[in-house]
């Protein structure tokens, strides 16, 4: 026992709270889980290369705003946010949304026009 106690006093070094900064609750864990269950993700349906180029088409004339929605998958395989935008240009292969922002035409799953 008196190795334990000389240990304590003199070597071991108690951070405080930092040692549980790393760890997660049961219950916080399990909120986190039942938070991503509830959440709904809406995945657009797959537009064809044609009406994508149509939609483009027409709000790079009218200069209005579109709701894009990309193939792409982020965390958990699920759909990227939608991005709201004007087109400010397109070739055969890329829409330009920003100054130096290309999205390619087959990365995108659907297009709509923005209320």
């Amino acid at each position: 026992m008196e190795t334990v106690n000389n240990f304590f006093k003199y070597d071991y070094y108690d951070r405080g709270m930092v040692k549980w900064q790393g760890f997660y609750l049961s219950d916080h864990t399990a909120a986190l889980n039942k938070q991503n269950a509830n959440q709904e993700y809406h995945y657009k349906p797959q537009q064809s290369l044609k009406k994508i180029t149509e939609i483009l088409a027409a709000a790079y004339n009218r200069q209005q705003k579109v709701t894009i929605q990309l193939k792409e998958l982020g965390k958990n395989n699920v759909n990227l946010p939608d991005i709201t935008t004007l087109v400010h240009g397109y070739n055969a292969n890329d829409i330009v949304i920003d100054s130096n922002r290309f999205i390619p035409i087959n990365e995108i799953r659907n297009i709509e026009y923005t209320k």
